[in-house]
Order: structure tokens, then sequence, then C-alpha cells
């Protein structure tokens, strides 16, 4: 029987709606200038004003990451995404409405409500549908959405607010969430062995070999995914997870920054207008699509070579981290737009291409609950896109530079390398209610470890 590859089409359902999700969260920061100017921010106010704005999405996001991820492990990813997409969609459209700092700030926080549970989401996704040898290939394709999302989005938000206003950008950006979604509806299934588009032949692919099985219902998978003993102790104490987590915080840190900041970086430092910030603002999001993309590759490659998920996961985290935090020291000394644009494009495409890496381990190390474990991590994300946005934005208000920004930035991926240097060891960390990491979701819900 020839073999079916629905599984990728799942890949870019959940790649589409990615693109959406992180163009809605980052549009803002082309529109901050407007909006200050049309809400009639007081000069003195400004940066502080536009700090938390810009953070107040991460205050919203920060709730429901984190139980995103109990969600989507209990009621399975296609649930869980079409409530969140529907959500943020309607959240961004009435950010177009809003009047006054207060009602911004509220849908900023709505906003970052809905999206929460989009990356638990997709890991749960993954972990069902993608075999134990795809699954980086699969999160980098799934994770180039951002870095792709935010270099298109930057032309993309400049023209819509220059030619309709950022109001107008808004509704535009809640109409492209809400068209997704009778796709995912009518495509997506929680477990392949439930998609009539799914042979026999890629079941046993993806189930790494194991007989296929499609009688099984998914309430009862989801049920039996419910309770699993030492699940907290071992989400909240594993050193691989916590050094994980932290090293996310500080990629959360890197993106959070270039997010929101870069734009305004470029208009200051350089007095570029709105319609080169855009165009020059593509370029590191364009190397870290790249860069990001690759490093999936090279991951699964590592494994399959050496059947070691430190060198498969853990070097490229480390490694990557320390180029960038490197990459972006020559900015503080060297006045030049070229020089700039090379060594943040450097800096953020390296920063961002080991997050498959990030994601995998998760699943990898805790396969059954790769939605929880992906919120956990993912809480320290939205903790960091809280805290960057607002001490950038104090720390250029009182210093009226971005140099000691930077200069943070570096100091936190040399944090990043040592924590995992020390304490990120996938393969000796032991895995959650798995025998392997290419257990699947029906051999699973048999293990010993699973409650009655």
């Amino acid at each position: 029987m020839r073999m079916t590859r629905f599984r990728w089409i799942v890949i870019t359902l959940i790649f589409g709606i990615t693109v959406i999700n992180y163009i809605d969260r980052s549009a803002i920061s082309y529109a901050i200038g407007d909006i200050v100017r049309d809400l009639r921010f007081s000069a003195h106010d400004r940066d502080i004003y536009s700090g938390f704005i810009l953070s107040a999405f991460s205050i919203g996001y920060m709730l429901t990451t984190f139980f995103g991820g109990i969600f989507a492990d209990r009621y399975g990813a296609r649930l869980t995404l079409f409530w969140a997409a529907l959500l943020w969609s309607i959240a961004s459209g009435l950010t177009g409405l809003a009047v006054g700092f207060v009602m911004l700030a509220c849908m900023r926080i709505l906003l970052g409500v809905a999206e929460g549970p989009n990356f638990p989401a997709m890991n749960r996704g993954i972990a069902d549908w993608l075999s134990s040898r795809e699954r980086a290939i699969a999160l980098s394709n799934s994770l180039v959405a951002v870095p792709l999302a935010l270099a298109i989005g930057a032309p993309v938000a400049t023209e819509l607010i220059i030619h309709l206003g950022w109001r107008g950008m808004f509704i535009v950006l809640m109409i492209l969430g809400l068209a997704w979604l009778p796709l995912w509806q009518l495509l997506f299934r929680d477990f392949p062995e439930h998609s009539r588009h799914v042979n026999d032949a890629e079941l046993r692919h993806i189930r790494d070999g194991r007989p296929v099985d499609r009688s099984i219902q998914s309430k009862t998978l989801h049920l039996q995914r419910r309770k699993l003993r030492g699940l907290w102790k071992f989400l909240l104490t594993n050193p691989t997870l916590l050094a994980n987590d932290w090293s996310f915080f500080v990629f959360g840190y890197f993106l959070f920054f270039f997010m929101t900041w870069l734009p305004t970086y470029l208009q200051t430092a350089y007095h570029l207008n709105l319609r080169q910030v855009g165009w020059f603002g593509t370029l590191p999001w364009l190397v870290a699509a790249l860069l990001l993309w690759l490093f999936g590759y090279v991951s699964d490659a590592l494994l399959r070579k050496t059947g070691s998920l430190r060198i498969a996961r853990s070097h490229p985290i480390w490694i990557s981290q320390l180029l960038a935090g490197l990459c972006i020291l020559p900015v503080t000394f060297i006045h030049d737009l070229a020089v700039t644009l090379v060594c943040l494009s450097l800096a953020v495409g390296l920063s961002m291409s080991a997050n498959a890496a990030f994601y995998a381990v998760n699943v990898d190390v805790a396969r059954e609950r790769a939605g929880t474990a992906l919120g956990i991590m993912d809480t320290f994300f939205a903790i960091s896109g809280f805290v960057a946005p607002l001490v950038t934005g104090w720390v250029v208000g009182v210093t009226r530079s971005f140099n000691a920004a930077f200069w943070l930035l570096a100091l936190l991926a040399l944090s990043s390398v040592v924590v995992v240097l020390l304490f990120h060891h996938p393969d000796r960390s032991g895995r959650l209610g798995a025998t392997g990491p290419g257990d699947d979701v029906v051999t699973a819900a048999a293990n010993s470890q699973v409650a009655p």
C-alpha cells in the first residue's frame, strides 16, 4: 500500500494559523507610533505607555498558556485551537476599535489570553500525529511560521497602516483568522486513527511500525491521558525540563525584544521612515526562518545518526544561544546601518534557530503530557514577553540609548549557555509515561503508569 502523507497537511494547517497568530501579536509594534499620536499620550509618558501596551499581551498570555497545555492534553488540539483562534481574531478586530489607553491595554490582554493555548495545542497535535523520527522536522516546519510571519508581517502591517490606518489593519487581521477556522474543523482530527485521509500505511509510519487500531475512540484516548502518577513532580523538578524552560525564557526575551522594539530602534537610531522600517525589518526574520527550518532537520539527523538526545537537542540550544549573544555586542560599538542589520539579523536568527529542539525536548521527555509540559515552558516565554518590552522601555527611557538593553541580551544568552551545559541531559532525565521515544498514544494508554 502506498503511504498517504496527510500528516504534512496537518503541519500546513498548524503553520498557517501560527503565521496569523504572530502577525496579530506583532503588528502593534508598527502601529504604536500612530496609536500614541491618535490617542494623545503625553510626550513624558510615551515610552512607559508604549512599553506597557507592548507588554500587556503577555499578561493575558501568562494566564492561559499554562492552562492551555492542560486543556489540550485533556480535550485535544482540535477543540483548543478552534476556540483560541476564534477568540483572538475577535480580540484583534476589537483592538482596531480602541478609543483610549485602558481599552487598548484590555484588548491586548484579551489577545494574549486567546493566543496562550496555541503552542501547547501545536505540541499536542504534533505529538499525536508525527513519528519519533520526524518530530523536530515537523516542529521546525511549523515553527518557521514565527519568523516568516514577522518577516512578511513587517511590510504587510506597514502597508496596511499606510493605506487603511492602524484601525483598518486590525480589522483585516481579524478576517484572516476567521477564514482559517472552517478549514481546521473540516480537515483536522485529534488522532490520525480517526482521519479518513490517513491510510493504514501512513498510520503505521506515524506509530513507528506498531499495529494499526482504528477502533479506539478519541474520548477513550483523552480520558486515558487525564491521570498520570507523579506528573507535577516530574514536570516541575526534572532538571532537563527546568533548564529547557529557562533557556526558552531567554529565547523569548530575545524574540520579544526584537519583535516589539526593533522598529523603534531603527527609527530612532537611523531615522528611517515607517516604510523603510517595514522592509529593513524583514531581513532578521528571514535569516531566522532559514536557520530555524535548517536546524530542525539537523536535530533529527543527529538523533538518527547518534541516538543521543544530548547531541541532537542540547548542543544546538547552547551553541545557538552563545553565538546569538556574541552577535549582539558589535552593535553597541559600531554605529553603521549595514553592520547593525547584519549583526542583528544573525542574533535574531541564531536565537531562534534551536526553537524546534526546545519543543521536541518536551515531547521526548514527557510525550504523554506534551501539551502540559509545553504549557509550563511557554509560561516562562510569556513572562519574558512581559518583562522584555517593559524593561527595555524603562532602560531606554532612563539611558536614552539601546546599548544597555543590548548588553542585557548578551548576559541572558550567557546564562542560558551555562544552564544547558550543566543541567540539560534529556537522555538520562527519565521519561514520563512512556517506555521509549517512539511510544505512541495507543501503546502508552496501556502503560502501567496510567492511573485507572
